[in-house]
């Protein structure tokens, strides 16, 4: 009967925020109502987690969780200001989706095996993002450098959007980013995929190898 928000934790035009947005409109044009798309970014996604548990519990107000919000920084963080299981209520599952390494065209690296010598050659050198602090971007990274016996520097932003636009310009080196909102800066030549954080490969990507090829386990 009136407006509905949808929260998005991250960054406008990350990958996060386009599937938000398409949403927005398919609701819409069910419901008959504006159905606004609102980014609240910070805090690997806690700051829009506590806006949304602070608000009105009257179903006008809904967050685009993630794994980030809703399971990971409740595990890390002393206190996010909410809590997942007791301040939201699940609605629906909107997607699942693996995450593939990227890195910037000019670098040597073309498989994992080649990110490891590189990183190896150049202990502490190599620079990599993610959408912030503790998130599975951040996470994945620091498994894939522990399996490895590597050591890279982690640059932390608030959401894949601005971290994207810091490799197309060479600034950061690698990072690992949401296959979907990966994929057409892949496609554009902007980025080069090297893996896939699945077990198996993905079907966005069926001629990208799985990281697990070579640690196997990595998922």
């Amino acid at each position: 009967t009136k407006p509905i928000r949808i929260i998005v934790p991250y960054a406008p035009g990350g990958p996060f925020d386009e599937v938000a947005r398409i949403l927005s409109q398919r609701l819409h044009e069910s419901w008959g109502q504006p159905v606004l798309v609102e980014n609240r970014s910070g805090a690997g996604g806690s700051i829009a987690a506590e806006f949304v548990a602070r608000s009105a519990p009257d179903g006008y107000t809904l967050l685009h969780g993630n794994a980030g919000p809703l399971t990971i920084n409740p595990s890390l963080m002393r206190k996010v200001g909410y809590d997942p299981v007791r301040d939201f209520a699940p609605v629906s599952l909107l997607l699942t989706s693996a995450m593939v390494l990227v890195v910037h065209p000019s670098l040597p690296v073309r498989s994992v095996a080649d990110l490891v010598r590189l990183a190896r050659a150049h202990p502490g050198e190599l620079n990599y993002a993610s959408a912030g602090v503790g998130n599975l971007q951040h996470l994945g990274m620091e498994s894939l450098q522990a399996r490895a016996g590597i050591r890279m520097n982690h640059v932390p932003y608030k959401g894949a959007a601005p971290a994207f636009v810091d490799i197309f310009g060479g600034r950061i080196g690698l990072m690992f980013a949401n296959v979907v909102g990966a994929m057409p800066h892949v496609r554009a030549g902007k980025l080069r995929a090297v893996a896939v954080s699945s077990a198996k490969r993905s079907g966005s990507l069926p001629e990208g190898p799985a990281v697990a090829g070579t640690y196997p386990g990595f998922d």
